[in-house]
This record gives structure tokens, sequence and C-alpha cells, in this order.
């Protein structure tokens, strides 16, 4: 092929020599003219002998021929040069070839001066025939024929298209105009071959005539193997099956495959036995292949492999499960082979993520996040021989429990609300497995509902505006994400700012209220709320106890004091009995109230008196204790000589008289009659007012003290302390 990046150093180099042998002696010319004759001229065919002739035409001072460099261009590209110091160069095409065909023209270059020609057309119609060649004509089905395809006249890129009778086989491009090549016989028998070519470069002049044809004869190649199943092609889980694949007779180099879905099981040159325990999913076809070369026979044999069990099935109930809610798995098989094993000798276990959870089918237990995790169940049939490694797995379970929705936050966003301007709500729980449903409920509009899928969506609600601040307090928000579970619900009181105070004490009691302002410059109060402080109960505990305690030790000494002057007071009494009684004037018993009080206020059993109860109050007050007692009252009579009037009391006898004051004591709520009849006990006791001092009769806070009149006893008599 003529290249034209070879041509174009050689144009320059005999430009630079012209130039150079100009160089030594400066002489004066002129190129007065070049012309490129073709012979002949126009369209010819292939292989006419051409002549392409160059002359140039050069005026000159020197005695002795200029030197000129002949270049001859086809379409613009040099295709042939030569430097002389004739005025002519000839250039021959023989013979002259499709490829030959374009634009021709003469260049021709002197010192330092070029000129060139007028173009040319030519054309050269028709290719040459191409031979074709085979190494041998004998053959078998699948092996391959060398051929030689060549066309050794023409020149430039060809491209070789190869056919086998009517059905093109290969194509070959090539940069000379010979190819050889290895043609696959696709058919058996006998087959002609044949071939032809294009010059890629000039697509007008077509495609060359077909070459000779050779009779080649493709012997067919038997090689198709033969299949047999053992025991039979019907078998159940756990029977062993040898397949067996060969081919009878084989040619040499042959190889045969067993397969299944693609997948090669064996593989042995010319025959194979393949043995295998069956299992339901061996089911299928099995194909057994003969090679050799590019040839391959087939036979096909299936296989039906009935279930020893089915595989098991776990559920789970229910499918979906929030945290503390109860979960059911169970496992089972609904099909088996009675002519194997019964139901019973398929036994389950169940396994959370490939850890042994319980050896048995059914497992329950309440959801928790430690909980959470893949579940499957292993069935394994507990028969005989090969039965008993029959193992199958469920398909596996995710448990993920779910977290109930919390009880949700209502708020109003950005914090701001001003009344009669437009504001958002929103809705919103802390915990709780999405989606989530948020209701917003207010009386005085329809429910709107906004569902949160992914953890960045918000439920917001737009709200027109309220004209009034209490309003807000109609607003509710209710939140749920399980059917089965009561929804959490928050209302708009959440809406207000709360105030925490640490440390309650009683200085923290008294009324409370809160104001709001907003940028508007409105500012609003609350009504007042009392708060009351209370004593704390375990406070509350540890006094009555305190008191109890202290009661007790005081009854215990006045019982013990009251046995140690116990034979005091009996000689004491004899010794009144028989003493007269005293004319002294000038002794007084000296009665007080605050003595009354102290009188009354004085250990149960003192003195002879009894003991009473205050009313019990009602109020949960912490400042106010009161106790209960379920004594019979008993009303106390006490004898006293009087010297000194006192204008709050009654009026008393003076001188050596003995006056009886009785004080009754009685429950609260106890009628006067009872009193009268003598339910309770009375004591009379008898006092010297040289002695001792007497007792004013103890009355309760809210009444007052009434000294009851008695009887004025002879003077000097003893009494007998009876009214």
């Amino acid at each position: 092929m003529d290249s034209p990046p070879l041509y174009l150093p050689l144009l320059l180099l005999t430009s630079l020599l012209t130039l150079w042998q100009g160089a030594g002696a400066q002489s004066l010319f002129t190129i007065d003219s070049v012309t490129l004759k073709l012979d002949p001229s126009g369209e010819v065919t292939s292989g006419t002998l051409m002549d392409l002739n160059c002359e140039v035409s050069v005026s000159h001072d020197q005695s002795q021929p200029l030197t000129h460099s002949f270049n001859f261009l086809r379409d613009d590209v040099l295709v042939y040069s030569k430097n002389t110091t004739e005025p002519a160069v000839l250039h021959q095409l023989t013979p002259a070839r499709a490829a030959n065909s374009g634009t021709y023209k003469c260049q021709v270059i002197v010192q330092d001066k070029s000129k060139g020609s007028s173009t040319h057309r030519l054309s050269v119609t028709g290719l040459q025939t191409p031979v074709l060649q085979v190494t041998s004509e004998i053959l078998f089905e699948g092996d391959e024929v060398a051929a030689t395809c060549s066309a050794p006249d023409e020149s430039g890129s060809l491209l070789f298209h190869f056919y086998q009778d009517q059905e093109k086989i290969k194509q070959v491009r090539a940069s000379g105009n010979s190819v050889d090549t290895r043609l696959e016989l696709k058919h058996a028998g006998d087959t002609h071959l044949r071939c032809y070519f294009e010059i890629t470069m000039l697509p007008a002049a077509g495609r060359s005539n077909n070459s000779n044809t050779v009779k080649v004869m493709v012997k067919e190649l038997f090689i198709t193997p033969v299949m047999n199943i053992l025991p039979g092609k019907d078998v159940i889980e756990g029977d062993i099956v040898e397949i067996v694949c060969r081919v009878v007779n084989p040619p040499p180099n042959v190889a045969v495959f067993l397969t299944k879905d693609k997948r090669v099981l064996k593989t042995a040159s010319v025959s194979l036995s393949h043995s295998f325990r069956v299992l339901a999913e061996d089911s299928g076809e099995y194909v057994c292949k003969a090679d050799r070369g590019n040839v391959q026979k087939e036979a096909y044999e299936s296989i039906k492999v009935k279930e020893l069990f089915s595989k098991p099935v776990l559920v789970m109930k229910p499918r979906e499960v929030f945290e503390t809610e109860r979960f059911t798995l169970n496992c089972y098989t609904d099909r088996y082979s009675h002519e194997r094993i019964n139901i019973g000798n398929v036994k389950y276990s169940l396994y959370r993520n490939q850890v042994l959870l319980t050896s048995g089918g059914n497992y329950s237990a309440t959801a928790h996040p430690s909980l959470n995790g893949n579940y499957s169940c292993q069935a394994q049939a507990q028969g005989r021989g090969q039965t008993k490694n029959i193992f199958k797995n469920s398909t596996q379970i995710v448990l993920k429990a779910k977290v109930p929705v919390s009880v949700p936050l209502l708020s109003v966003v950005g914090g701001r609300l001003i009344l009669g301007k437009p504001f958002q709500l929103q809705c919103q729980s802390d915990n709780g497995s999405l989606p989530i449903t948020y209701t917003l409920l207010s009386p005085h509009r329809q429910a709107e509902f906004r569902v949160v899928r992914s953890p960045w969506d918000l439920a917001l609600f737009n709200i027109t505006s309220i004209h009034r601040s209490t309003d807000i307090h109609s607003f509710s928000c209710k939140a749920e994400n399980n059917p089965s579970q009561p929804h959490m619900e928050s209302s708009g009181e959440h809406l207000r700012r709360t105030a925490t105070i640490i440390g309650v004490s009683r200085e923290h009691g008294g009324g409370y209220y809160c104001v709001t302002n907003n940028p508007s410059n409105d500012s609003q109060r609350s009504a007042m709320v009392t708060v009351g402080v209370k004593l704390a109960g375990w406070k509350k505990g540890l006094i009555a106890a305190f008191c109890i305690l202290l009661t007790v030790s005081l009854i215990i000494i006045i019982i013990l004091v009251k046995k140690c002057l116990l034979p005091f007071r009996r000689e004491r009494t004899v010794e009144l009995s028989v003493k007269p009684a005293s004319t002294k004037t000038d002794e007084t018993l000296r009665l007080t109230h605050g003595e009354v009080n102290e009188a009354a206020n004085v250990t149960p059993g003192v003195m002879g008196r009894s003991v009473w109860s205050d009313h019990v109050s009602g109020s949960e007050s912490d400042d106010q204790t009161s106790e209960e007692t379920t004594e019979v009252p008993v009303p106390q009579y006490t004898e006293v000589h009087p010297q000194e009037v006192d204008l709050t009391r009654a009026p008393v006898k003076k001188g050596t008289d003995t006056v009886y004051s009785e004080v009754r004591n009685s429950n609260q709520g106890e009628s006067e009659s009872e009193q009268a009849d003598g339910q309770g006990s009375v004591e009379y006791a008898q006092l010297n007012h040289n002695d001792h001092e007497s007792e004013e009769p103890e009355h309760e806070p809210d009444q007052e003290p009434r000294p009851e009149p008695q009887p004025e006893p002879e003077q000097g008599s003893e009494q007998d302390g009876q009214l």
C-alpha cells in the first residue's frame, strides 16, 4: 500500500538537495511550465498498462543543466518521486488496478522554486478475481479447515469474505492482497467453499467476482451420549441415586459432562458415574453432554424427588408486635411421606440469630428489644437409615418489637401566639415506632390528621387564629401507632409555661397567678390559685408515735405513783373522819381560772379525775392535731371552803361551811340526759382546807365553768363522800 507518511520525507529531502546544489553558485532561472500526460487517459479497465509522463521547461543562465525533482501525486498524496537533470520523467502502472484510480498531478522543484502541472482524472474499472485454496478436502464435523484467499495483482487494503454454500461464515481484513485463515464448517455432508474481496478505500469500485469453488466433505461425528438413572426416576428424599453418562464407541478426544441448571456436577473422559443422596431440591432435568472440539451432543433425563416431609413453616402471632405485648412462634410441617415416617418422627428446633432458642416447635414471650432478631425453625426426621439425616430450615422471620407511642406534646411553633394572628401547632411524641398518626382535635374544628412516616417529618397544623387566650385550651392532640392499644392524648393546657419550686416549705403556701405578654404589648393576668402546704405524711406519723409513747410512759408512771401513795391516802382519810372541822375564817382556798385549767390538764387518773377528748376535727390542716379517747366521762366533786369571792363564779357560802362543786366531763356529742342518768362513774373527794388546796372543776374550752349548788352539811359532821 502507498503510505503518505513515507513519501513526505522524500519530498522534503529532494527540496533540500536542490537548495544545496544551488547554494554554491547563484544562478538566474525560471520554471516556464510543467506538463503531465496519461496514456491512455480517462477510464480504463483493470489490467491496462498505463504511462504517466511529466515534462518541465526551465529558462536559466547556466551552461550546465539544472537538477529537477519530479513528484507524482494521486489525490495530493505522493506516489512516485525522481531527481534528474533530464526535463522529463516516465511513471508506469503495470498493470493499472482499481486501487490506482484517482486524480493525478506532477510537481517539479528546481532549487528554491516549484511549479505543478494541471490535474488529470484516472478511473480503473473492474477487480481481479481472487483464488481460494484449502489444506484438506475431507474432515469431521466440528473440525476446522485452513483456507487462503488471494488477489495478487490488487493493491491497497482489502476485505475478504468466505462462504459455506450460501451461508457467510467469516470475513477478514488484510493489509495486503492475500489472507490466510481457519474456517469452522457447521454442517455435516458435502459442502462448497468460495471467497471474494472489496477495496475498503474505494467503495465505489464494488466487490470482486467470486473465487473458484472448493468442494469439501464433512463427516458426521457420532458422540451422542447415553444416560442411565438408578434405582429410578421417581425417588423419595434420602434415597441414593446413581447417574451414569457415557459415549458408545467414541472417537478420540471426547469428554463428557453432567450438568443441572447450568451447573456442572461432574466431568470425565468418555464416561462418568455420579452418586448422591437426593433431597427435594434435586428434582429437575439433568443433562449429559459429550464434547469433541466444537461439537457437542446432549442427552436429557428428569428426576422427581418426593418430599420426606415438607419445608417447615414458622408463624409468628401477631405478625407485628409492640414492646410489652405477648407473641408466639409456632413451627410445623403440613406434608410427609407415609411410606417412610410418621408425623411424630419430625422434631423441631427454634433458633434466634442462628443460636438455639428452644428444642420444640412452640415459643412464647413478651416482646422486648433484647428479643429482637432473626428467628428460624429447623425440622429433622427421626427415621431409620438415611432419613435421619434429613434437615430442613424454614424461612427466617425478622422480629423487631415496635415501640408504643408516648404521650404527645402539643406546642406552638416558634413559641409565640398572638390573638387574632395565624399560628402553627406541632404535635410530637418523643418515643414510638413509625408511622405515627397525629390527630388535632378541637370542638370548633374538624379533626385534622398528619401521618409521620420518617424521622425528619413533622406533624404541623395551621391555625388561622384565636380571639381569646382561653381558646388554646380547646385544642388537644392524639397520637397512635398501634390500633390495639389506647391512643395517647395531650391537651392545650400544656401550652402554658410552668414554674417549679424546689424544697417546698410552709412559707410557700399562698395565692399564685401568672402574667403573659406578647409582642403587641398585650398582657393578661390569670386567675389566682391558692396553694396549701401540708405536713409530710411521715412527719405526721413520727409525731403521733412520739405522743403515744409519751402518753404510755406517763400512764405507767402515774400507776406506780398511785400504788405508792395508796397507804398514805387511807391513813389520811381515817384522820379526817375523826377531826372536827376547822373554824378558821382566815384560811381560804384560792381558786383561779389558771388553777382550774392546770388541774384540768393533769394526766388522767391523778387526783381522782377523769379524762375527756376534744371533738375530732375534720380538717386536714397540718398545724392542727387531735386526740381521741373512748373513756366514759366522769363527774368530779371537790369540797372547798371559799374565803374570797370570785365575781365570775356562782356564790358560795362562807365560814366553815363545806361546799361541793361538781366537775362533770363528757364527750362532745353526748346528751345531757345520759349525764343525768349517772352513766359515768362519779368520784367524791373530801378535802380539809387546812391541808390541801381545792381544785376548781375543769371545763371544756368553749364552755363557761358552771358551779353546781351543793347541799349544806352540818358543821363538824363527818363527810361520807355522798351527795
